[in-house]
Parts: structure tokens; C-alpha cells; sequence
């Protein structure tokens, strides 16, 4: 499989990271564990090792999906040698110029 392939059949939304957000927060995620819920796509951001989808997350059951991380994406794609973690710095390299965006 491409590691294009690989990284999009893997795509999601991170709610919270256990070694940045501590054991109870992801625990308390749990309720939500393969519960589907609606996600707005609402720009794309990309740099030349990283794509992400910004992501605007919806309800469960009248519940409010809050994500942990400061930037809640789906990221869609990294280069050779980068992480899907480093999407979290998009942002910022957009405020550098080292980014580029498609937002709503």
C-alpha cells in the first residue's frame, strides 16, 4: 500500500492523546468508541510535508463532542520523515507563511 493510502484509510479525528492529556480525559471519551457522529470539514490547511481538514465536531445524543486538542483536524496526509502529530502545528506555520489554506 502507498503511503498516501496508509495515511488516508487511517484518517480521523483525535479527541484527546493519552501522554498529552492525561489517562482520564481519553477515558472519558469511551462512550463515544465507535459512535458516529457529524463533523463539518471546514478548510483545509497544508504545508510541504503535512494536509489536515480543519474539523468542527458535532453531538452525541444531545452531548457536545469537545476535542482536547487545540486544533481538531483530520489529517490527510505527511510527508517522509514527518508524524500526523506535527498537523497540529498548521496553524502556526500558516501565521509564519510556511502554510497555505483553503478555509470557509
Amino acid at each position: 500500500m502507498s503511503h498516501l493510502m496508509e495515511t488516508l484509510t487511517k484518517a480521523h479525528v483525535t479527541l484527546a492523546h493519552k501522554r498529552s492529556h492525561g489517562v482520564a480525559p481519553v477515558a472519558n471519551y469511551s462512550q463515544f468508541l465507535n459512535r458516529k457522529f457529524p463533523v463539518e470539514l471546514t478548510g483545509f490547511l497544508f504545508s510541504e510535508k503535512l494536509a489536515a481538514l480543519e474539523a468542527r465536531l458535532g453531538s452525541i445524543d444531545g452531548e457536545k463532542i469537545d476535542s482536547k486538542n487545540e486544533w481538531p483536524r483530520v489529517t490527510v496526509w505527511f510527508g517522509q520523515g514527518a508524524s500526523a502529530k506535527e498537523a497540529n502545528t498548521l496553524p502556526e506555520l500558516l501565521l509564519q507563511g510556511k502554510a497555505n489554506s483553503g478555509r470557509n
